[in-house]
């Protein structure tokens, strides 16, 4: 039987070499340059590594942190050393899946230890610009889960920090390593779905986002996502990562101005974040993304609709859709020569002939396993989302010191969005992108 090992290994080295084709393609090197991070993340790189291991320590270790020391432990070239956190009971849970890590209750004293090389930070919100600063400060490779950080303030000092150091900083967007919607977007960029015209986007769950919580002084600690002075809602939680997506479709381009409204509708248990949030985002032009989310009510999910005048991406499920499928000659060949183009490494399927549920609209898989995709339900993580791949990616970077080309930047365009987004819900008004925080990454 095929060990769990052995299976992350094989999609590992899948994509690897998917990304490595790329250049030997035609329109290879266009493409690859829509997922600038990926240049160094190849199968050719990977294997000068050799036997060598990244030293690397989790920084809180709740729910988000375990899941991301299950798939650390079945990634070759990484250790994990020790493990930080100040609550006891997770910490002690962590050090069961990893006896030999040395534990900490002071992540600054964890950075004065010279056996560890980078840091893996699954904190909540409020404490990840500190970290981060500190991290970089004491000479570490950093590893930062979304959304950057709390205030926007704190994402420039985080940028001008990156900007003066020589070490490495990633955060977690895993969606960049998701191979289904690297696929996607290439898609889209190669003109298969025609001139993006809009975009729609939700995340619905239902579940109070409540844990339990033993003794009430530990209410804000263990159930941070709820309060304003650590969290920022459901748009740093969920949006940001969705927000990236639609960036990354539009060719990197950044909104002009956002409204939205927020709202507590159900869950009216004391917490102070919205449990309902609607937005517009609107680009230069003309192009806008309609955001919502909620969680209370689970029956659409999640999903990523990127929507041009030829076709429709759902690039959640891992699906498109085109509006003229059986049109002119020309049409069908486009679609042909765009096929060879991005799938001559690993041919996409044909045809899902599953029942309709778009009326005359055949749905086409975006890669042929669809076996990654995420319902929206999990709080913590899903299988081949890529998160094993952006994890295996930052490992190889703190041993080659080679930075990823963007990651900091992406995840600083998202996460100013999502704030931006919570700022328009609370003035009711719509907020244009200020002057102070744009940096030169930026397109609108």
């Amino acid at each position: 039987m095929t060990s769990k090992k052995q299976n992350k290994q094989s999609v590992d080295l899948s994509l690897r070499q998917f990304i490595k084709d790329l250049g030997g393609i035609a329109g290879g090197t266009a493409l690859l340059a829509s997922t600038p991070w990926l240049q160094s993340f190849t199968v050719d790189k990977l294997s000068e590594l050799k036997k060598e291991k990244a030293r690397l320590a989790v920084i809180g270790t709740g729910s988000r942190g375990q899941y991301h020391i299950h798939n650390m432990l079945d990634i070759e070239h990484l250790e994990i050393v020790a493990l930080c956190d100040n609550y006891i009971p997770n910490l002690k849970d962590a050090s069961v899946l990893c006896p030999k890590a040395k534990t900490y209750t002071d992540y600054k004293k964890l950075l004065e230890s010279s056996e560890i090389d980078g840091v893996v930070i699954a904190t909540p919100l409020n404490w990840h610009a500190p970290m981060v600063l500190d991290a970089l400060d004491a000479g570490k490779h950093v590893f930062c889960e979304k959304a950057m950080a709390l205030t926007m303030d704190e994402c420039k000092a985080i940028y001008e920090a990156y900007q003066q150091t020589d070490r490495v900083l990633y955060f977690g967007l895993q969606q960049l390593f998701d191979e289904k919607y690297i696929k996607g977007i290439q898609m889209i960029h190669s003109g298969l779905l025609g001139d993006i015209v809009g975009m729609r986007c939700h995340w619905f769950r239902n579940h109070d986002w409540r844990r339990p919580v033993p003794s009430p002084e530990l209410e804000r600690k263990i159930n941070w996502r709820l309060y304003w002075e650590s969290s920022g809602g459901l748009m740093t939680e969920l949006g940001s990562h969705q927000l990236e997506i639609c960036n990354w479709a539009m060719g990197q381009r950044v909104p002009v101005s956002v409204s939205g409204m927020g709202d507590i509708v159900y869950w009216k248990d004391g917490r102070e974040v919205y449990d309902s949030v609607n937005l517009v985002y609107r680009y230069a032009n003309g192009v806008k993304i309609n955001y919502e989310s909620l969680i209370s009510n689970k029956f659409n999910g999640m999903e990523n609709q990127i929507l041009g005048n030829r076709g429709t991406a759902e690039l959640a499920q891992g699906l498109y859709y085109l509006e003229d499928d059986d049109a002119s000659p020309a049409i069908q060949q486009l679609i042909a020569e765009i096929r060879d183009k991005v799938f001559s490494a690993i041919p996409a399927a044909g045809p899902s002939w599953r029942s309709e549920t778009k009326g005359k609209y055949k749905p086409y898989a975006i890669v042929k396993n669809t076996a990654g995709v995420h319902s929206g339900a999990s709080m913590i993580g899903a299988d081949a989302d890529g998160s094993d791949l952006i994890l295996s990616s930052f490992a190889q970077a703190c041993i080659t010191g080679e930075k990823a080309k963007n990651i900091v930047e992406e995840a600083y365009v998202a996460t100013i969005l999502c704030l931006l987004g919570n700022q328009a819900m609370a003035e009711q008004k719509t907020i244009y992108f200020p002057e102070e925080y744009r940096i030169p990454y930026m397109k609108f």
